[in-house]
């Protein structure tokens, strides 16, 4: 197996391209992106108020674990995206799945249904880090932290469409992250993996800084 990334020729049509022969797998394969919020805002709330209901924490101790969980959630998404998403096995069949989990995004980078993760892919990944978060923290920490868990992912999607689809206007922290994640697209996909965040980007040595560097300078022209 290799993780070599392959380069595809960027196709920049708003459209939707149909990915899928079977109807039900095209559609559980794209989502309007305000779907996450109407899932999983719920989902934050429920455990914060049993954070609150179940656990006889300080106020302080329980904001630290929602803090750390939602810090945890930015390694997570770096890391997802660095070595999962950018994962390319060797074959014709290994290669049809890695453009079905990331590729496809890289080579339609504006489809505005495919930016935010499908519930059929987020649902079971989120089951799977409950149950990783209550197996490793215990069921007292679980609540607090899960919750900031799955607000850093909500952030991640939001920012992630936002980049893509929304108009950015002049905050420089906005502005930044939409620079970073276009380095990534359309300059060197092996650098810049953070998308909510650009901290492991500095971190773990894949910070574009020459290039962002450039970009800055232009706009500045």
């Amino acid at each position: 197996m290799s993780n070599r990334n392959v380069h595809y020729e960027i196709v920049n049509d708003p459209g939707t391209p149909q990915l899928f022969e079977t109807a039900i797998l095209e559609k559980l394969s794209r989502v309007h992106h305000l779907v996450p919020v109407v899932i999983y805002v719920p989902v934050i709330l429920y455990f914060l108020y049993r954070a609150v209901s179940e656990t006889a924490f300080s106020a302080g101790t329980s904001l630290a674990l929602f803090v750390g969980g939602l810090a945890f959630w930015t390694l997570f998404e770096y890391l997802a995206h660095r070595f999962a998403f950018h994962f390319q096995p060797k074959g014709e069949f290994g290669e049809k799945i890695a453009f079905l989990v990331h590729g496809v995004h890289h080579k339609y980078p504006n489809d505005p249904l495919r930016l935010v993760m499908p519930p059929a892919v987020s649902i079971p990944l989120a089951i799977l880090m409950y149950f990783v978060f209550r197996v490793v923290l215990g069921p007292a920490y679980l609540a607090s932290s899960f919750a900031g868990f799955t607000l850093g992912y909500l952030i991640y999607d939001m920012t992630h469409y936002a980049i893509h689809h929304a108009s950015i206007g002049k905050r420089r922290w906005a502005r930044k992250l939409k620079r970073h994640h276009i380095i990534h697209h359309y300059v060197n996909d092996e650098m810049a993996y953070g998308v909510s965040s650009t901290i492991w980007d500095h971190a773990f040595g894949t910070m574009p800084v020459a290039q962002e560097q450039e970009i800055e300078e232009s706009a500045k022209a």
